[in-house]
C-alpha cells in the first residue's frame, strides 16, 4: 500500500512581535532606556540597535509610525510573562456552591443546610440553591418554591439573590451572590 504525501501546515512565526529585520515601515517612532526618543529611518533605528547589542523590537504596530524599542528580546517577553502572570493572579475566580433540597425537606435539615449556605457566603462563594422533585413530587412546586425564598430572607444579611426560584426540569434554582464587604 503506497502512502499519500500530505503537505504539512507551514510554521507560523513564533514570536508575536516583529524583530529587527522582520520590521517593514520606512519608518519608526523610537523609545527606549538609552535612546533620544523621536521618529527615525528604519536603518538608522537597527544601526542604533545593534549599536547597543540590543534588539529593535516593535510594540505598537498600529501607530503612525509604528512604535519600536530598543531592549533585550528575551528579557522582554520574560517580563510580559511574568506581568500576565501577576494579572491573572489578581483576577478573581468565581466558586459556586450547591445546596441540594427535595420539596418536603424539614426544619432540621434545612436549618443544617442554611448554616453550610452562610459559611460559603461568608466565605465569598456564590450558592445555587435548588429543590429537585422526584417522580410525582413536581406537584409540590409551590412549596419548593416557598423553601427557596425562605432560604432567601433567611441568608438576607450574607447575601442578594441573583436569580429568584425558577424551575428548569425537574429543579427549581435559585442563585444567591455573596455581599462585598466595605
Amino acid at each position: 500500500m503506497r502512502r499519500r504525501f500530505k503537505p504539512r501546515p507551514r510554521r507560523e512565526n513564533k514570536n508575536p512581535h516583529k524583530i529587527n529585520a522582520e520590521i517593514t515601515a520606512p519608518e519608526v517612532r523610537l523609545v527606549g532606556d538609552n535612546v533620544e526618543m523621536g521618529v527615525y529611518p528604519i536603518r538608522q533605528a537597527i544601526a542604533k540597535s545593534e549599536e547597543l547589542g540590543l534588539d529593535l523590537v516593535e510594540i505598537s504596530p498600529k501607530a503612525a509610525p509604528p512604535v519600536c524599542k530598543i531592549i533585550d528580546y528575551k528579557k522582554f517577553l520574560y517580563e510580559q510573562k511574568k506581568r500576565d502572570k501577576a494579572m491573572k493572579a489578581k483576577a478573581t475566580k468565581v466558586v459556586v456552591k450547591e445546596i441540594r433540597f427535595g420539596p418536603n425537606t424539614d426544619d432540621h435539615d434545612y436549618e443544617f443546610k442554611k448554616k453550610h449556605a452562610e459559611k460559603f457566603l461568608s466565605d465569598g462563594a456564590k450558592l445555587k440553591a435548588y429543590v429537585f422533585f422526584k417522580g410525582r413530587s413536581i406537584v409540590y412546586k409551590e412549596q419548593g418554591e416557598i423553601l427557596l425564598l425562605r432560604l432567601a430572607q433567611d441568608l438576607e444579611d450574607l447575601g442578594k439573590v441573583e436569580q429568584m426560584p425558577k424551575l428548569e426540569g425537574k429543579r427549581m434554582i435559585m442563585f444567591i451572590a455573596p455581599k462585598t464587604k466595605k
